[in-house]
């Protein structure tokens, strides 16, 4: 037996690990450590370039991204039985040894003395990464949570943003004490201190939304990750619960422009995930939601006429909605003042050459023509400006 053969067997029955051999350059890999022929070598080396040409850097990095049982039972701080520990260690042991085969090793294996396409080796220490990235499984996260920090819920699953808003607090001008308030909420949260569910909500256009999303990427190195969820899909509220229970990470279920019909049937589930109800209290997560009108549920004058008996009874427990938040922030209109600040702020980070009174004025009057002062008609502002240059 050579030595690629012995790699294969002992590659072949692996046990924690076992999704690896799934991967497509993996799988072709196995195949050439069986099959030693130049055909198996060709399309094992293919594959790989299509990640790069350095095999200890794929298998570490393929390692490390499984998800598998042992490393859901750390996640969950389960105790580990020693015959699981036992077998990760080893086969972290036999991927090192498989990410230093070279192509002269190929090659001698197979008897083989012509050319065969190389590859790079770079020496890690598969024992010791894993278990820094074991230790670091709270901030990190494991499987799409670790790539990715903004998510959304369609076909019935969390599936990542690939192109998330990428704005932080910095980049924001204006209402910084309603954005300490959010931030210092998200922080208790990462600290498992108690955290309250966060309303945000004001005038259209102050920047409640870009608020959220750029205090998830202040803390997204910290743990945090935002899951975005619409209206409709509120009566999902405790499956996504549910599945983000036993994740170390922490999480944000952002809920954008909230309102609802008096006779909305998501109201229900919002109201018992808000009250903390059983079936959908984690420690781990909480919601942050935005809206234009504070009582959330609109209502008209005919709502107020028909046959129910205690009808007060039910426009209170509708109008108190909000009130189940534990933390409200309100965002209002700029001043002209702040208005001016936040246009001039923009201006600049837009590179706008524009004599600063004139900047003003142009300012004043597009607010004017549009719905008022905002932040949102600031930055329009500002874009229109940039774009005419």
């Amino acid at each position: 037996m050579n030595r690629l053969t012995d790699l294969a067997g002992r590659l072949a029955g692996i046990a924690v690990f076992r999704n690896v051999l799934k991967l497509g350059t993996m799988s072709r890999l196995l195949n050439m450590l069986k099959e030693q022929t130049n055909d198996a070598c060709g399309e094992f080396v293919n594959s790989l370039y299509k990640h790069g040409a350095d095999i200890s850097a794929y298998i570490a990095k393929a390692v490390t991204e499984d998800e598998n049982c042992y490393l859901l039972r750390k996640a969950k701080r389960q105790q580990v039985p020693p015959v699981m520990e036992e077998a990760a260690r080893r086969e972290l042991l036999l991927f090192e040894e498989i990410s230093m085969l070279t192509t002269e090793d190929v090659r001698t294996a197979m008897g083989y003395m012509g050319y065969l396409p190389g590859w790079v080796n770079t020496h890690y220490d598969f024992v010791s990464m894993y278990a820094e990235r074991i230790d670091r499984l709270f901030t990190v996260g494991y499987g799409i949570f670790a790539k990715y920090t903004a998510f959304m819920y369609k076909n019935n699953a969390i599936e990542p943003v690939l192109t998330p808003d990428t704005g932080r607090l910095c980049d924001l001008t204006a209402y910084e004490a309603q954005r300490k308030k959010a931030l210092d909420n998200a922080l208790a949260l990462i600290k498992g201190k108690p955290a309250a569910n966060c309303l945000l909500y004001g005038d259209a256009g102050t920047g409640k939304s870009s608020t959220v999303k750029a205090v998830v990427n202040e803390l997204a190195d910290r743990g945090l990750r935002l899951i975005e969820l619409k209206r409709p899909q509120l009566h999902e509220l405790p499956d996504i619960m549910e599945a983000i229970a036993d994740n170390p990470l922490k999480f944000i279920i952002f809920i954008d422009d909230l309102s609802f019909a008096s006779d909305d049937e998501n109201f229900g589930t919002l109201k018992a995930v808000l009250e903390g109800s059983v079936s959908a209290r984690v420690s781990n997560a909480v919601i942050y939601a935005t809206s234009n009108r504070r009582h959330l549920v609109r209502e008209s004058f005919s709502d107020r006429d028909g046959d129910d008996i205690h009808a007060r009874d039910t426009r209170e427990e509708l109008a108190s909605l909000s009130e189940r938040f534990g933390l409200k922030i309100t965002f209002l209109k700029p001043d002209k003042e702040t208005y001016l600040k936040i246009v001039e702020s923009l201006a600049e980070k837009y590179g706008v050459k524009c004599d600063r009174e004139e900047l003003f004025t142009k300012a004043e009057a597009y607010a004017l023509r549009r719905s008022g002062r905002s932040g949102r008609a600031a930055r329009h502002f500002v874009e229109m400006l940039k774009a005419e240059e």
